[in-house]
């Protein structure tokens, strides 16, 4: 009986020293967690954060309905300020048509549209909240104003048309990157979208894409390889006199995508001391969980639009050749279609994974170790297809940084990968720029 008695005492001791040791572990678990978000909302506060690719509605950029608002979009100021994201580069987008004087004459209209609604933004409707910067300077001397930061890339050349005088104008509007070709060959360039049936048009760039090619390096307009054929890329490289940039698209290596650079592209953008910006939209940061899911979702996504009263469809391939105005409406509702259909598909047991902020920074890891830290940045394509579970609009835009917190990145490094990367191909585009005046 007496030992019976010892044994249970001993059995309770052990019993209390393990449950007080749990209690330690979890309250420092805690306590390491605590200190961990702490650290990077610090780091967040501190570096310049910079997104290199925004889309956006004509819609939202009018004098009653515009980003001072948070209107239904995924990038606004309000959002801007709640996730600490400073600087939003605005595309001037125009989706690809034929190549004749009418296309060229309509794609002109909308990029000029796109300029003037960001213009007004910046100068009218909210200019004590947000400042177009031209400069790495002008970036770092309006965010330490309090001030948002707006920049302009140029989302295809076809609005050049046949007038090469025409980047210049762009230029002087605000533009400091443009890519010359978008999901469609053309003028200028081939697509990376030739890859599917292997038909090309210019067998990389043409004559003309040359010479826009050299009009950017003398005006100081980074070129941007994002959606450019790979043969396309090859040349642009070999004729820039400048680094470039691929302003959203990641490792092809984790995510099989046309869009994004397989390995031989990023050490041609190494070996050029160019940057790539990784997008987080969810095919191509992870095609394999987004596979999975899409066989799943697209039923719920479906029931959604039609409940709704609104088309849907199956593939990017058939928004694609929907006519622009039709592609223009679907992109103004999409996102909605998908907010809910995710909610729906969240509540099932089991339901394929979404792709999240910690798919987008395992791109951030593997570039980094094949071609080293300072030839990665972020951007998001939001407005424009993008956004990830923990990163679907600018208000989450914090949770990157603590995803790159919990890798072991340091504030320099963060602050690199967020904003200093870029800013530096930037500076050495327009030192060169200056150097040929």
């Amino acid at each position: 009986m007496k030992f019976q008695l010892l044994f249970f005492a001993v059995f309770l001791i052990c019993m209390s020293c393990k449950n007080e040791t749990k209690k330690t572990t979890e309250s420092n678990m805690t306590n390491d967690t605590i200190s961990l978000i702490e650290r990077a909302k610090g780091i967040h506060e501190r570096v310049i954060t910079l997104d290199t690719h925004d889309d956006f509605n004509l819609k939202n950029f009018t004098d009653s309905i515009n980003y001072s608002q948070d209107v239904n979009a995924q990038v606004t100021l309000p959002k801007m300020k709640a996730g600490g994201l400073d600087v939003a580069w605005f595309i001037v987008y125009t989706a690809q048509d034929t190549l004749t004087d009418a296309g060229y004459k309509k794609a002109y209209q909308s990029a000029m549209d796109h300029f003037d609604a960001i213009h007004n933004l910046v100068d009218k409707f909210a200019p004590e909240q947000i400042e177009l910067a031209l400069t790495s300077d002008d970036v770092r001397r309006i965010h330490a104003s309090g001030k948002k930061v707006a920049m302009i890339g140029v989302e295809n050349g076809y609005p050049i048309g046949l007038d090469i005088n025409r980047v210049e104008e762009f230029y002087n509007l605000g533009a400091r990157y443009m890519s010359l070709a978008h999901n469609g060959h053309n003028q200028l360039s081939d697509s990376h979208t030739g890859e599917e049936d292997n038909i090309w048009l210019n067998n990389g760039l043409s004559d003309l894409g040359e010479q826009v090619i050299a009009e950017m390096n003398r005006l100081g307009i980074m070129v941007d390889v994002s959606h450019p054929s790979k043969e396309a890329m090859k040349q642009m490289i070999a004729l820039s006199k400048t680094p470039i940039i691929a302003s959203h698209s990641s490792a092809r290596a984790l995510s099989d995508v046309s869009r994004n650079l397989d390995d031989e592209q990023l050490q041609w953008l190494k070996e050029n001391g160019g940057v790539v910006q990784v997008v987080a939209l969810d095919e191509f940061v992870n095609k394999t969980k987004m596979d999975e899911r899409n066989k799943e979702i697209y039923t719920i996504q479906k029931e959604v639009a039609d409940s709704l009263d609104l088309n849907w469809y199956a593939s990017i391939n058939e928004v694609m050749a929907l006519a622009p105005l039709e592609r223009e409406a679907f992109f103004g509702y999409y996102k909605k279609v998908i907010n809910i259909a995710n909610a729906k598909a969240n509540k099932i047991e089991g339901f394929p994974p979404n792709a999240n902020v910690s798919d987008l920074v395992d791109h951030i890891d593997y570039i980094v170790e094949k071609i080293g830290l300072e030839h990665v940045g972020i951007s998001s394509d939001f407005d424009g297809g993008g956004g990830i579970e923990g990163w679907d609009d600018a208000s989450e835009t914090f949770n990157v940084t603590l995803e790159l917190v919990k890798r072991g990145y340091t504030e320099e490094q963060i602050s690199m990968i967020w904003s200093g990367n870029l800013l530096r191909v930037l500076d050495e585009v327009q030192a060169y720029a200056e150097s040929q005046k």
